[in-house]
């Protein structure tokens, strides 16, 4: 567990060659993959080797390398690809606030803004290529839980559906192209929105989606029956939080709906990714994964009541709330 950071970095530089998408044809050899990703060859065998020996890639007898069902999640086009998520893990602004995890667990304050200077936010808006693999990397998760979503949750009753920090649109497209009588508002930073048009023709739902760039420390737009947020209450303490779900309450009408869409902390002594994405919210800007308890909490300052949680099959569940 201690070298397991070894790993997670060597499939940062394969998912960052674009090794998987090289080999969706078939096996080839180590000249040949180090000849299109311009490397040198006996270096990028060492890797391919290191990572053939945990079942990402296969290494064959004659010296080529293969894909393996584990491999398949780092292509480009696969419906389940991990690959945008792996560059990101792996990239040093990222990487470089991880080893300052000791310093934030003795001063409870968030290491990448004291080491950048800025907050991570701030980071990947002034710095476009940063800024386009975050993006990437957040559209790549949301169509991984996006039929896990649908398939848990009844949207033919909303007429509306406004997509709250929504990204590029992926899961609100996915929700739209299923459920055809449905409308949707995609709201985020203007410069996250700004490229969401080309996603949302490609998947056939632009004319029943209104982009809006905006601030949800400001405002949200108004005219939703229901709100959704995807992974975006987690990156906030309580206090940022709360105010954004205040946000949306004030935008919203008397008999809407707030869905979150979060991982929960599960119960003591259970294996639990959602405890390991907490430390990297306290690590990357001082916010956190919550229990069930405490987004009861969050909910009722902000002007809700939590209706129920469901679980989707997902990492991420949805926590339903009305207003009160």
């Amino acid at each position: 567990m201690a070298n397991a950071y070894q790993a997670s970095q060597a499939i940062h530089v394969a998912a960052t060659l674009g090794i998987a998408d090289l080999l969706e044809d078939g096996p080839r050899s180590t000249e040949e993959l180090a000849h299109a990703t311009h490397t040198h060859a006996p270096s990028l065998y060492r890797l391919l080797r290191a990572l053939s020996s945990v079942d990402v890639f296969a290494e064959y007898s004659d010296g080529r390398f293969g894909l393996t069902p584990l491999a398949e999640h780092l292509r480009t086009d696969a419906p389940s690809s991990l690959r945008a998520w792996a560059m990101f893990l792996g990239r040093p602004h990222i990487w470089s606030a991880w080893a300052y995890l000791l310093d934030s667990v003795r001063t409870g304050e968030a290491a990448f803004p004291k080491l950048h200077g800025t907050s991570s936010w701030e980071y990947w808006a002034s710095r476009p290529e940063e800024g386009a693999i975050f993006d990437a990397a957040m559209t790549g998760l949301s169509a991984l839980a996006a039929e896990a979503i649908m398939g848990s949750y009844d949207f033919s009753d909303i007429g509306v559906l406004a997509d709250v920090g929504g990204g590029q649109g992926g899961l609100l497209a996915a929700i739209l192209k299923a459920n055809l009588a449905l409308r949707g508002v995609l709201f985020d930073q203007p410069h996250v929105v700004a490229n969401a048009q080309e996603l949302l023709e490609r998947e056939g739902v632009s004319e029943r989606c209104q982009i809006v760039g905006g601030s949800f420390f400001e405002a949200v737009p108004t005219g939703a029956d229901a709100y959704m947020l995807k992974s975006v209450i987690l990156d906030w303490d309580d206090a940022t939080a709360t105010g954004i779900l205040a946000k949306c309450r004030a935008a919203m009408p008397k008999g809407g709906r707030l869905l979150l869409v979060e991982r929960l902390v599960g119960p003591p002594n259970k294996p639990d990714p959602a405890k390991f994405s907490d430390l990297n919210m306290l690590v990357m800007q001082e916010g956190r994964v919550r229990t069930t308890e405490e987004f009861a909490r969050l909910y009722a300052a902000a002007g809700f009541r939590l209706t129920g949680v469901i679980e989707t099959g997902s990492p991420c569940d949805i926590i339903e709330g009305t207003p009160v």
